[in-house]
């Protein structure tokens, strides 16, 4: 049995054919055996990318995934949540400092940010409040604006994935911070775990073998922020650094896991760096009470 050849609507929206099981949904999608244009709701994973509900014969459709396991999605909802969270806490502390630019001198800054005397006293909570906090307009427009630049990121990799990545790179920039930055100067700022997300992009513009431009399209922004890191006095070159490492460990272990054993090893890669990141915090709090003389 034979099929004709697939003729596109010439009327399609936005110049993109429309599905051949529903006319009225432009897709820039297609099945890997025919050819034939299908939105996601008629494509199903097969062993070689994703063939429609024709060719593979199947009753119910399955919903195709990303590279990492991620349902496809059209709009991203915790990347919002996350600059939300941000941006409100930074008004707080704007209002209790009764200052948008000096909004550190409010009492409610200083008991949250990153600093390593309080947090080796037991403020464990510093260690990720710090990652919401900023200093004054400027830093949190352009940590909020990188961030909404990633929100890809959350498409890919999926809400939950999104956001072991987000909070460990968070924890990981602070570990670096706590263990190798100055003893006697809080940090604060979203930008380790920005950093991580960067490094993330970095993986997966690798794993999915883009072309050349979009790699060196990330590399050349790790690049300028790592610079900016060096050359700004007052910005904590180890937390990004830290950060970005752990973006990257954690979405190696994200985009690479076999198809077969995916959550295993998700879960697994997940662990494997939490544990490491409280071994750091452990070993450097044990280090600075004894060396702050604290009981």
């Amino acid at each position: 049995m034979t099929t004709p050849p697939y003729q596109p609507d010439p009327g399609t929206q936005a110049g993109l054919p429309a599905c051949v099981r529903h006319p009225d949904r432009p897709t820039g999608l297609s099945c890997t055996r025919c050819g034939r244009p299908a939105c996601p709701e008629c494509l199903v994973e097969a062993s070689v990318g994703f063939q429609c509900v024709d060719c593979v014969g199947a009753g119910p459709v399955a919903r195709p995934t990303t590279v990492a396991g991620a349902p496809l999605r059209a709009k991203p909802s915790l990347v919002p949540a996350l600059i939300a969270v941000n941006v409100v806490l930074y008004a707080i502390t704007a209002l209790l400092a009764h200052n948008p630019v000096d909004n550190q001198d409010s009492d409610l800054f200083a008991d949250l940010a990153t600093y390593s005397p309080s947090i080796a006293d037991g403020d464990w909570w510093r260690v990720v409040t710090g990652g919401f906090l900023h200093y004054g307009l400027l830093h949190i427009a352009s940590n909020m604006l990188s961030l909404w630049f990633l929100r890809d990121m959350e498409l890919l990799l999926g809400r939950l994935r999104f956001a072991a990545l987000y909070g460990l790179s968070l924890l990981g920039g602070s570990a670096a911070a706590y263990a190798f930055g100055a003893v006697d100067t809080p940090t604060v700022g979203a930008s380790g775990a920005i950093y991580g997300v960067f490094g993330g992009l970095l993986v997966a513009v690798i794993r999915l073998k883009l072309d050349k431009h979009a790699l060196m399209n990330v590399v050349g922004l790790l690049a300028v922020n790592l610079a900016i890191s060096v050359a700004v006095p007052g910005i904590s070159l180890v937390a990004h650094v830290g950060g970005l490492l752990v973006g990257v460990a954690v979405t190696f272990g994200m985009v690479y896991a076999p198809p077969t054993q995916r959550r295993a090893w998700q879960v697994t890669t997940v662990v494997l760096v939490a544990v490491a990141l409280a071994g750091i915090f452990v070993i450097r709090t044990v280090q600075l009470r004894e060396q702050l003389g604290i009981q």
